[in-house]
């Protein structure tokens, strides 16, 4: 609970900075006037006001949390906006929880008498240099505090913080709401889309049919206990990798990344291999929990406090030790918080590898040391583990450590000198690790946040080279075959790997198992406010009411050839199969309904 307390003390401390920002920025700014009365009467009416509705709000929310087990967001409007008696509404909700109201009245009174209580008088100073000097400085004194207390920290590595980083404070998602204030969850969605329900699908059943999440695994085989490692690097397009590409220059093609281009000979991969989202906080719930990022990343969303299933809470209950690695320093991106939510036992940071020497000076700890840090420290884990590690250092500026600023080329791009650089970190990574008890009895997924925004190739810079990264699966002592001609998206890594094990329990995943799934293969992403969705040749394209292209991609790949209207029974039935992803994605986010315990287990997909 003092956690808790911690975690809400830091929110409140936003919200309250956020809310009073007028009322500060007026009483900050160096001018005389600040001292008269008329100054003084209007500061004490803004105070009084902004406050009581911001009390007003969280007050409200003591009632209505009840119903919606989440802090009040805008969505909300759009759940009341055609609601015609939103006055008797409010009357009855005052009339039943009156001592709500009476609470948030005595508040209101003790903000107000304790207001009056502060004085101040001035300017002190009276000489006009010294005022305007001294002045000037505690402005911007007070701006740089302001700045730091609103968005959760002062480091140049931490976002702004939002709903998602209260999960870095609390044991269960119902805590979430105590770290979280309702002013704090209303300004941070006011601008951001909102999931909605849809309703393309009138029946359960007729949903179900065509795409259903729930999953109740019906292998016969025992399970079979293999530790499990996945490594998500940072920026790793598909266009810096050899073996995706052998056919690019005339067959003289060899890309940035000798190692991994031997590992995919060894592994089991797909020529077409897509990310669900384009940032770094898209990856961590399509690769670890099978959840996309549809409209806005699902850490953004209004809905990040939902409770989800993911391998590291999956494996628990197999009693697998995890932990998640990001080599940042604690807090960025929100990592730690979502791989509290999402049920991992541990979270070593830079503050965990404690070694400041190794640290790159903006993103993080070099991924050379922070990789051998990883391997060493899976020796100590007790097996069956499952750990997931995210590279940091193939980012902007695409520093090198001092001793290989000479030994890594790269290209014509400044990204591929860091990418170089990775993939170098990864065959020492894995030439230690092989000598390790753990290793033979482990399963390696490598795959990629997103695709860099730094494009060489102008086949990459299209709707599908957008997204275009690799994804691998290598089991050491195992040939995987290599490339296969066909497609794999992130949300496909978690139930692939627990068909690779044979887990035999019931889980929500909005992908397939690569391995024992029937279903044809699919693939979906979201960009400039357009769905995507692949399958075989095609490319369909849909703005959530109507379909707009479709592209044959394989072949067209930069997609010249709209072929909307030449193949209406390709996109009828691309169609239908994403009209039934977005219903069952936004419906259940929007009802909490992304686990097996939350739902009805009606006709689950067979594997």
């Amino acid at each position: 609970m003092a956690t808790v307390m911690l975690g809400g003390l830091r929110f409140d401390l936003s919200a309250t900075l956020y809310s009073n920002s007028l009322f500060i920025l007026l009483m900050i700014v160096p001018i005389a006037v600040r001292f008269q009365g008329w100054y003084k009467k209007m500061m004490s009416w803004i105070f009084l006001i902004v406050n009581s509705i911001a009390f007003a709000l969280n007050t409200a929310d003591f009632i209505y949390y009840r119903f919606t087990l989440r802090r009040t967001t805008v969505s909300v409007i759009g759940q009341f906006k055609n609601e015609d008696n939103l006055g008797r509404l409010a009357f009855q909700f005052l009339w039943d929880y009156w001592y709500v109201f009476l609470f948030w009245l005595l508040t209101v009174t003790l903000l107000y008498f304790g207001y009056r209580r502060i004085k101040f008088t001035g300017p002190q100073l009276k000489k006009e240099g010294s005022f305007y000097g001294s002045g000037i400085a505690a402005m911007l004194l007070g701006i740089y505090l302001f700045v730091g207390g609103a968005r959760g920290g002062f480091r140049s590595s931490t976002r702004p913080i939002t709903l998602s980083n209260a999960a870095a404070y609390a044991e269960t998602p119902n805590e979430i709401g105590l770290v979280l204030n309702t002013p704090f969850a209303l300004m941070r969605t006011a601008r951001a889309n909102v999931i909605k329900k849809v309703n393309y699908f009138t029946s359960e059943d007729e949903l179900n049919k065509v795409f259903n999440p729930l999953r109740s695994p019906t292998d016969t085989n025992a399970f079979v206990p293999k530790n499990v490692v996945i490594l998500i690097l940072e920026s790793f397009s598909k266009e810096f990798v050899g073996a995706y590409n052998k056919s690019l220059d005339n067959g003289h093609y060899r890309g940035y990344t000798p190692f991994l281009d031997s590992l995919i000979e060894v592994s089991h991969a797909y020529q077409y291999s897509l990310a669900n989202g384009r940032k770094s906080i898209d990856a961590m719930p399509s690769v670890i929990c099978s959840i996309p990022s549809i409209e806005v990343p699902f850490i953004l969303s209004h809905f990040s406090g939902d409770k989800i299933n993911s391998l590291a809470s999956l494996l628990k209950e197999k009693n697998y030790y995890t932990a998640f690695f990001h080599g940042a320093p604690n807090g960025s991106m929100g990592f730690d918080a979502f791989a509290n939510l999402s049920g991992f036992d541990h979270y070593y940071g830079k503050s965990e590898y404690n070694n400041d020497a190794d640290f790159d000076g903006i993103w993080g700890i070099w991924d050379e040391p922070f990789l051998q840090f990883f391997a060493n420290k899976m020796s100590s884990f007790r097996q069956p583990f499952f750990t997931t590690l995210f590279t940091v250092s193939s980012h902007h500026p695409y520093n090198l450590p001092g001793e290989y600023a000479n030994k890594f080329k790269g290209g014509p791009k400044l990204v591929h000198r860091t990418i170089e650089y990775t993939d170098f970190a990864l065959k020492k990574f894995f030439k230690s690790a092989a000598r390790l008890p753990w290793f033979k009895n482990t399963i390696f997924v490598i795959t990629a946040d997103h695709a860099s925004a730094e494009i060489q190739l102008p086949e990459y810079n299209s709707a599908w080279g957008y997204f275009s990264i690799p994804i691998l699966f290598y089991r050491p002592g195992e040939n995987g075959g290599g490339l296969k001609p066909g497609i794999i998206q992130q949300i496909d890594i978690m139930p692939s790997l627990l068909g690779a094990i044979h887990f035999d329990k019931p889980y929500l995943a909005f992908g397939r198992d690569v391995f024992h799934d029937r279903s044809r293969p699919l693939a979906f992403n979201y960009l400039n406010n357009t769905y995507q969705v692949f399958r075989n040749d095609y490319l369909l394209q849909f703005d959530g009411a109507k379909s707009t292209a479709l592209f044959e991609f394989k072949k067209d790949k930069y997609l010249k050839a709209n072929l909307l209207t030449t193949l209406p029974d390709t996109v009828r039935n691309l169609e239908i199969s994403l009209k039934a992803f977005i219903q069952q994605y936004n419906n259940r986010m929007v009802d909490n309904n992304l686990t097996v315990e939350g739902s009805q287990l009606k006709q689950p997909i067979k594997q």
